[in-house]
């Protein structure tokens, strides 16, 4: 048994470091992403191949720390499938991407929501869309250390053509927004600025905000709609309230 899965890459048009503070965001797919064509194997070995290298998971062995580099994203979906009672076992993966790395655009959630599609269409498994959106972000936490929200992981997953997806970060709630561009466009730029969530400052950012949200006394900082009385910050807040971008 075997098949062919798509998911693509994200820009978001509202709302960076929003998701993780339980925001609004608002992502549309792009035409480009992740390819993956597979085939299920009768163990529980994942083999991976992708731009010329090959790796060979044991799904048996799999945890947080013990697959490292691009894979970790792989065996990261696997092991969080079957740790939420899914019975994924062995597969060979084929990866293609003409996703720019490192652009912005999502290329590792794309990577592991192809890896969701591909190992539940495999296995003849129905999850809901919304159930593979925190799996995927739980691997990536887990597995590859980003301490991510859920806006990459929503986007690739639940967009639809044409529209960008409003999304509630703090209740997962969404909705479809017709992108009614005419004779507009949207310009996509990559301007080769490397960008990392693992290892660069996407950490530091979340940890700064949450510093900022148990100072403030609030569980998120898009809770925040007074100026709090011991508040250091010389700028007033402007009380945008709960749903803030």
């Amino acid at each position: 048994m075997g098949g062919r899965w798509h998911a693509p890459g994200r820009v978001n048009l509202i709302g960076e470091h929003t998701d993780y503070n339980g925001g609004l965001v608002l992502p549309y797919a792009l035409p480009q992403g992740v390819t993956v064509a597979g085939t299920r194997r009768d163990d529980d070995l994942l083999e991976i191949h992708s731009q010329g290298e090959t790796r060979t998971v044991d799904l048996g062995e799999a945890a947080p720390g013990a697959v490292t580099g691009w894979a970790a994203y792989v065996a990261g979906v696997a092991g969080c499938l079957r740790a939420a009672g899914h019975p994924v076992g062995g597969a060979v993966l084929r990866f293609s991407s003409d996703l720019p790395q490192g652009a912005g655009v999502s290329s590792s959630a794309a990577l592991e929501c192809a890896t969701a599609i591909a190992l539940t269409g495999l296995y003849g498994l129905d999850v809901p869309r919304e159930d593979l959106v925190e799996i995927t972000q739980r691997a990536e936490r887990d597995y590859a250390g980003v301490p991510c929200g859920i806006l990459d992981q929503s986007a690739s997953l639940l967009c639809r053509a044409d529209h960008a997806l409003l999304l509630d970060c703090r209740t997962g709630e969404s909705a479809h927004i017709p992108l009614r561009l005419g004779e507009h466009r949207v310009l996509v730029v990559d301007t080769r600025a490397e960008h990392r969530h693992a290892g660069g400052g996407y950490a530091d950012r979340r940890a700064s905000c949450e510093r900022a949200a148990e100072h403030l006394g609030v569980e998120f900082l898009c809770d925040v709609t007074d100026p709090a009385p011991s508040c250091p910050c010389p700028i007033p807040c402007s009380g945008a309230g709960p749903g803030m971008w």
